[in-house]
């Protein structure tokens, strides 16, 4: 063997030893990343089991939670009971109400037919034949969408109860609340036209419409349109006494579902396996109200984050959706809980944020005092704020706020005035609770003082477009 061979096979065996030693130091790499993946993995399961632990034993949250990172589930567990006899333990199987959430899938239905190019979004109503007044020539499917539309509200004290209510209030409503696409107005009106045109474009029922091209697709096995008492997995809300709450009875087409099902659904909106993601984005993004959200909830866009939460009666949902950072945080709850805060409470942990564990809710510890001596209950307010402030939830406007509509809905407007009176004063710069009160007083016949409160949060927050109204309303009715 010649000199130049030995030499080339030296050289090339010193080749394969470096190779094989950078394989070996890749894997070893590799190997002690995935093991400080799982030990960061473990330590925010830990963090996050004891959180949801510590915000039950507060009586915070009663419901299912699931978490997903870089499309893997990681965290996923039931806290509580099905319904008020507390007899049945929550699991992953118990479908929810998931409130305004469920108006997703007549929003992803319109985009679908879209696609398929049996509607365009710049259609006016009026080419669908639904027999609405003339104002449907100026609305378009775009508006109704966006909340843009400045259609009749079917709600605003007409409370209906079935489909035949909504039509008969819409289309004995001559005139728009404002031109189509200059305003903004959150009401299911838009809800119900949305579904409505679709069935009158597919020549099927908008909920067999969901279930061919929505439900089964995605193999969403435990969800269900409009389940009756008894359903099985159906879950029931119930307030904090354990009594159960009346559920309302209100327009068709709400799709009931379990925490599973419900990330089917979230991460087939991600990867664009019903709509393209032009359509995705033509949902997210509202051109009329970038503020307030359209069809799919809230858009952050420079944080990259999606929020959508629900509520109907004391059924409370959220999802947080952060493409930036691949997280899914879904809460779905029975019991009107602190979905909300303990949403974002694991986001901030899951980024490695500051977080702190919810404190005991204001709302809760006066609420049943609230219902039989009014006075008694600020009483206890402040005793409260005096000598356990750092234990209880006093900077969180909400907790007054909500006690406030509680006793407004069973028709206790004397002490749910008193409540957001307390409310204006403990947050004088909350646009909000100003608002509110507004109702309160307005639902009690105190037209004047109602149009102060609505002054007042108007010039808090200009962008109030329900303040707006609302004053106009009143001002009307007066000059009658």
């Amino acid at each position: 063997m010649n000199n130049t061979i030995v030499t080339f096979l030296f050289l090339f065996s010193i080749h394969i030893f470096f190779q094989e030693n950078e394989k070996n130091s890749q894997f070893v790499k590799q190997q002690k990343s995935e093991i400080k993946a799982n030990k960061t993995n473990k330590i925010l399961i830990s963090q996050i089991d004891s959180l949801m632990a510590k915000s039950y034993e507060r009586g915070l949250f009663n419901g299912n939670v699931l978490i997903a990172k870089n499309e893997e589930i990681i965290y996923q567990k039931s806290f509580g009971f099905t319904d008020e006899t507390r007899l049945t333990a929550l699991n992953n199987q118990s479908i929810f109400n998931i409130g305004s959430i469920a108006k997703e899938f007549n929003a992803v239905s319109i985009m679908i037919l879209a696609e398929r190019s049996l509607l365009n979004l710049d259609d006016p109503i009026s080419k669908f034949n639904l027999g609405l007044p003339k104002w449907a020539e100026k609305v378009k499917i775009r508006h109704l969408i966006n909340y843009a539309s400045g259609i009749p509200p079917i709600e605003s004290g007409l409370n209906p109860v079935s489909d035949a209510d909504a039509w008969r209030i819409l289309r004995s409503s001559d005139n728009l609340l404002f031109e189509p696409g200059t305003s903004y107005k959150y009401d299911n009106g838009n809800v119900f036209l949305q579904r409505r045109i679709i069935e009158k474009v597919t020549g099927m029922s908008f909920q067999q419409f969901v279930i061919k091209n929505i439900v089964k697709p995605l193999k969403m096995t435990n969800s269900v349109f409009d389940p009756k008492f008894g359903y099985k997995n159906r879950t029931s809300c119930y307030d904090f006494d354990n009594v159960r709450c009346p559920e309302i009875n209100f327009i068709s087409g709400w799709l009931w579902v379990d925490i599973n099902d419900f990330y089917k659904w979230i991460e087939a909106m991600n990867s664009n396996r019903l709509i393209s993601k032009k359509s995705f984005q033509t949902l997210l993004n509202n051109p009329y109200a970038k503020d307030e959200g359209g069809s799919l909830g809230r858009y952050f866009e420079k944080e990259e984050l999606q929020r959508h939460n629900g509520v109907s009666y004391k059924f409370e949902s959220i999802f947080l959706n952060d493409f930036k950072n691949n997280i899914t945080i879904i809460l779905v709850s029975n019991n009107l809980n602190r979905v909300w805060d303990l949403g974002y409470t694991i986001h901030n942990l899951m980024l490695g944020k500051e977080y702190k564990i919810p404190k005991k809710s204001v709302y809760l510890a006066i609420r049943q005092e609230s219902l039989y001596n009014i006075n008694k209950a600020i009483e206890r307010y402040y005793l409260l704020k005096k000598n356990s402030e750092k234990e209880y939830s006093f900077k969180n406007s909400n907790e007054l706020n909500k006690l406030g509509y509680e006793l407004l809905r069973l028709g206790k407007n004397n002490e749910s005035i008193e409540i957001f009176k307390l409310a204006t004063k403990e947050f004088p710069k909350d646009a909000n609770l100003f608002d509110s009160y507004g109702e309160a007083l307005l639902r009690n016949n105190q037209k004047d003082e109602a149009i102060k409160m609505y002054k007042k949060s108007v010039e808090l927050n200009p962008k109030n477009e329900n303040g707006k109204q609302m004053l106009l309303k009143i001002e009307n009715e007066m000059n009658e």
